[in-house]
């Protein structure tokens, strides 16, 4: 049962990321699976029920990922940047996605309630990991909103140049992250 609704998500993801979301019927999708439509509603109410599963299942890979990471490095300074890396190879590693990701805002409030939901968890982990290290005297005391803030805003801006605007190769896109992140460091790591 699982394999076919990942058939479904898998079969979306390439007519979204090739026709765009507006310009895909469901019934396009039905045929690229291979199943009949009673198989995608019994997964899916409709369309963007499907677009909101296979958003929030990146979305987690990509939380996953990044907690992966924070698991096997305990260098604090290190983690700060590198866990950036960590999320920009994940949207690298998935171009179609990626695609979606950035050209799905304001399809719909429901689409965007579930990029803001993400925006929101992934603010609260970067809040959460930036505190521990002011806690323990890794990072100063600096205003913690503005600089979460300005991470997602730049892990979106070169998701953005590299998907939509097509200025960067993914490789360029993942340094243009890092690169910010290790400046930002700079600005937040407490000098011994």
């Amino acid at each position: 049962m699982e394999a076919k609704k990942q058939r479904i998500i898998d079969c979306a993801a390439e007519l979204f990321a090739q026709k765009g979301y507006i310009n895909t019927p469901v019934r396009d999708i039905i045929d690229a699976s291979g199943y009949g439509t009673s198989t995608f509603y019994r997964y899916f109410t409709d369309k963007e029920d499907l677009l909101k599963t296979l958003l929030t299942d990146f979305l987690d890979q990509i939380i996953d990922h990044v907690n992966d990471y924070f698991h096997r490095e305990q260098d604090v300074n290190k983690r700060f940047v590198e866990s950036k890396r960590v999320v920009m190879q994940v949207f690298a590693s998935h171009p179609e996605l990626s695609e979606i990701y950035v050209r799905v805002v304001g399809i719909s409030p429901a689409v965007d309630q579930c990029l803001k939901e993400f925006d929101d968890r992934y603010l609260k982990f970067v809040e959460q990991n930036i505190a521990y290290g002011i806690k323990y005297g890794f990072f100063r005391n600096l205003p913690l909103e503005p600089i979460c803030h300005s991470i997602l805003s730049v892990i979106k801006y070169a998701v953005y140049k590299w998907v939509v605007l097509k200025e960067i190769s993914s490789e360029e896109m993942i340094e243009l992250v890092v690169s910010f992140h290790r400046s930002l460091g700079e600005g937040l790591y407490m000098k011994n």
